[in-house]
């Protein structure tokens, strides 16, 4: 058995240091890339929106139908892809979906039909997603790292993976402008193949079972822990409120270059804006992980959704300009994916970090399902009226009512008095 270390993650046994790879820097640095390009790759995928529609003569719901099906996916898998990590470790998880990621962007490019294009861009990416975004990413440093550290872990993968979003948006579109989509999103695959040494460094003893880093709990299975998560009504609260923020996310992702283009924008406009909100997004998860390392994190979640709702309605009310939109830009970056860590926290203060992943999972089915309705819906309202207003509005009401249930969850620790008894 090894024991926690003060600055490395952990060490091995009898005082032994334990390998490189095992520090604690290079668990977060790892699985920070791995996470950053996953969700790099994904947060650039709506500048792909017009060159692949005008070339191909789709419809923009054809678009928004392929990424609905992608996030929608994303979440039905995520809780058997975390149970997969809990049970079988995380280094398998998360090669895996790098080797799935990099085939659907093949796909992605060489889909000749809608049809096609769905079951790559939406299907085999929504998969990969969910072994190589924060629902794995983060269950696994967290039991990789001491306790004491978790806090700093976490928030250091976040503003990693941050950076990556925001270096893949220049990025995104240099290939765009010399390569076409085509070969860019071939690149793209290519690169996401070429992060599987990055695995290495997340694999956890024992996949995960007893870890040093796990707090001393009664021994429960998954199922156990499911049943008990689906009697607590915090979860049920947080899935509705990670439902709004699915719903805000996915259709400004995927819709606000469009959206800035149809008002008369420019596309680097497009572009300027998803950059500024992945690189404010850096700042902002790390602020978030950290506060939650201090403070409740339900009421910080009260207050960050209840900001961006703000943000989203300034945004309306103000004439859009160049200034207007950067503004709206970088402060939707700092609150962008800040639930995350927050989410996290709470499900760990409730229920503990054994099945964090598959909890957490079971919780992101909610965020998908709302990102799914994001951004068709904003390729379906705006085919039928010519007009993202209804989504913007919907956006705005859904944000306050996330404020509103996270507020009253129990997020008291859950007492177990012995394996297979209820808690107490």
């Amino acid at each position: 058995m090894t024991a926690p270390g003060s600055g490395s993650g952990y060490e091995g046994t009898a005082g032994v240091s334990a390998p490189w790879w095992r520090h604690a820097w290079v668990v977060v640095l790892a699985g920070g890339i791995v996470m950053g390009l996953a969700l790099g790759v994904r947060h650039v995928q709506g500048l792909f929106l017009l060159p692949i529609t005008s070339e191909k003569g789709w419809s923009r719901e054809i678009f928004g139908l392929a990424m609905a099906v992608q996030n929608l996916t994303w979440g039905i898998v995520q809780p058997f892809t975390g149970m997969s990590a809990d049970r079988f470790g995380s280094i398998k998880v998360v090669a895996i979906g790098l080797v799935l990621y990099a085939l659907g962007l093949y796909g992605m490019a060489t889909a000749t039909t809608p049809t096609g294009f769905v079951l790559t861009a939406g299907v085999c990416i929504g998969v990969a997603l969910s072994g190589t975004a924060f629902g794995v990413i983060y269950a696994a440093v967290g039991r990789l790292v001491a306790p004491e550290r978790r806090a700093w872990a976490m928030g250091m993968a976040g503003a990693i993976g941050g950076l990556g979003q925001f270096i893949m948006v220049p990025a995104a579109q240099e290939l765009l402008g010399a390569l076409g989509w085509k070969a860019s999103l071939t690149i793209l695959a290519v690169t996401m193949a070429t992060l599987l040494p990055l695995a290495i460094p997340l694999k956890e003893s024992a996949a995960g079972v007893a870890h040093p880093n796990i707090e001393t709990v009664p021994e429960q299975r998954a199922t156990e822990v499911v049943r008990e998560a689906f009697s607590h009504s915090g979860f049920w609260l947080l899935n509705l409120g990670f439902l709004a923020c699915g719903f805000q996310l996915a259709f400004v992702g995927n819709h606000l270059p469009a959206y800035l283009i149809d008002k008369g924008m420019s596309p680097k406009d497009g572009v300027g804006a998803l950059a500024t909100i992945a690189l404010t997004n850096v700042i902002g998860i790390y602020v978030c992980s950290v506060l939650g390392g201090r403070f409740r994190q339900k009421y910080l979640l009260s207050g960050l959704y209840l900001a961006r709702t703000s943000v989203i309605a300034l945004f309306l009310l103000v004439p859009l300009s160049r200034v207007s939109v950067y503004s709206f830009s970088a402060a939707m970056g700092l609150l962008w994916l800040g639930a995350v860590p927050l989410t996290n926290g709470v499900l760990s203060r409730v229920f503990g970090m054994r099945y964090l992943s598959t909890l957490f999972g079971l919780v992101f089915l909610g965020h998908q399902l709302g990102s799914f309705l994001g951004v068709w819906m904003g390729g379906y309202v705006f085919d039928t009226t010519r007009s993202y207003d209804p989504i913007w509005f919907i956006a705005m009401a859904l944000g306050v009512l996330a404020a509103v249930v996270h507020w009253p969850i129990d997020d008291r620790q859950i007492l177990r008095a012995a394996p297979g008894l209820a808690p107490a």
